[in-house]
């Protein structure tokens, strides 16, 4: 049956990525003090890693379980006249790093979202938001690829398979949420 087979490979990521903890840990610790110090939480990736970024951005927002007052977190995926006009003046890989070179600062941070670990417009992202003095944090999977040696940290999720990996970036994505309603006040 599919939907045993998809859960037991979902079991055997998420025990995988348990020895992660530390690292989950330290990244949410980052997410924390970047909002307490002012800082804006920026996101970006495409496809369902686009999804992924904007849904962290609104729990920042918004909120994610307690309410609180609102942080700032911007998905880097959602202005379709910025992206178009990137796309269409620069070309498709400078659609995320051209919002960084306008918007970001330095004590931001930047989370790059790609599965693959070679997603040009995340990697050119993680490179301007380096120029900008910005950290950056990289959700990959098994193989961090370019985008892992750019950033300050990686969480790369120990597997090839696209959705295992997307749900365990929103895995981590939702405990660096509830570490942030819980600690950042």
């Amino acid at each position: 049956m599919r939907a045993t087979i998809c859960m037991r490979e979902h079991a055997e990521v998420v025990t995988a990525f348990a020895a992660q903890a530390e690292e989950i840990e330290a990244i949410g610790r980052l997410w924390i003090d970047t909002l307490q110090c002012g800082g804006t939480i920026f996101f970006c990736g495409n496809g369902g890693s686009a999804a992924d970024a904007q849904h962290l951005a609104a729990e920042l927002v918004v909120r994610y379980r307690n309410e609180r007052h609102s942080w700032p977190g911007l998905a880097l995926t959602t202005d379709t006249s910025v992206l178009t006009a990137a796309g269409n003046d620069y070309g498709y890989e400078y659609v995320f790093s051209r919002q960084i070179e306008g918007l970001g600062k330095a004590g931001d941070l930047l989370v790059a979202i790609s599965t693959s670990g070679t997603s040009k417009n995340v990697v050119l992202a993680a490179q301007a938001a380096k120029a900008k003095g910005m950290t950056v944090v990289a959700m990959t999977g098994a193989d961090a690829r370019a985008l892992g040696e750019l950033a300050d940290r990686v969480l790369a999720v120990p597997s090839t398979t696209t959705a295992r990996i997307q749900e365990m970036h929103i895995l981590a994505g939702h405990i660096w949420c509830e570490m942030v309603d819980n600690d950042a006040n």
